[in-house]
């Protein structure tokens, strides 16, 4: 099985149609994300969501 890498606070990570967020708060199975760039016609609640581990990948600047 491939360990996941996990991102940390700070980081940038890229999920669901090329939104970008900056991890506010992670835990064993997801991270909290602050939204900085959204071309989706998805929407969230302050600008903040919970992705899985699984779901995202790290950018790295």
């Amino acid at each position: 099985m491939d360990e996941i890498k996990k991102a940390v606070i700070g980081e940038k990570v890229l999920f669901d149609e090329g939104i970008i967020g900056v991890v506010e708060k992670a835990s064993d199975h997801a991270v909290i994300v602050k939204i900085i760039k959204n071309p989706s016609r998805q929407e969230f609640a302050n600008d903040k969501t919970v992705v899985s581990h699984r779901k995202y990948k790290i950018i790295i600047d």
